[in-house]
């Protein structure tokens, strides 16, 4: 597991570069990943859009600010993406804005398509569901805990429309992006910040 994390590790690019690599993609009209279709091209740059505007618009509440700051374990998080994805473009800025809160914490992120290994050592119920954090403790490599691929109200909102319904409709993932939209990343917030706590205890003071 060490070597495949390691691996991913050097292959991976700072949250700035995927920007500006999802920019890219919407200009030409392109997607990361192996589907090159019309869909992941159209929703790739609909996600350009999504993040820039969570870019500018997302906040730290200060309580949140006050405990992400108290860690002081040098981690990184590992970030499994593609550019199609949209809770990935969701999720993705909202991190960006945590791990900026807090120096011991190291941002990486890396394409599901180009790492196989890692994606498969980290699936959610069989199947390879994106965004995936891993947090990885950097004096010993060892993964300390997982996040995704939704915050945990969005997932629970998920879980009771399959069960009822037994797949996702596209009126429900457009209810699901209405939620994102509403929450502003604030359950992203509070799913962190309570994973953080559970890591180092003066995080929950």
């Amino acid at each position: 597991m060490k070597s495949i994390i390691k691996t991913s590790l050097d292959r991976s690019m700072s949250y700035e570069a995927y920007r500006d690599l999802v920019k890219r993609l919407a200009e030409e009209h392109s997607t990361t990943g192996l589907e090159q279709t019309e869909g992941h091209k159209d929703f790739t740059k609909l996600n350009d859009r999504r993040m820039k505007r969570w870019d500018k618009t997302i906040k730290i509440p200060e309580i949140s600010q006050k405990r992400i700051s108290k860690l002081s374990q040098d981690i990184t998080w590992l970030v499994i993406a593609e550019s199609w994805c949209g809770d990935a473009a969701h999720v993705l800025p909202v991190l960006k804005k945590i791990a900026d809160v807090n120096s011991h914490i190291t941002y990486r992120v890396v394409l599901r398509d180009e790492n196989p290994e890692l994606m498969d050592a980290f699936l959610t119920k069989g199947a390879r569901s994106i965004p995936m954090v891993i947090i990885i403790d950097d004096s010993t490599g060892e993964v300390l805990s997982t996040y995704g691929p939704r915050p945990t109200e969005a997932t629970t909102y998920v879980q009771r429309f399959i069960a009822k319904n037994g797949k996702l409709t596209p009126e429900f993932k457009e209810d699901l992006q209405h939620w994102y939209n509403s929450d502003k990343g604030q359950n992203i917030v509070n799913d962190i910040t309570e994973i953080l706590c559970g890591l180092e205890s003066k995080v929950c003071l």
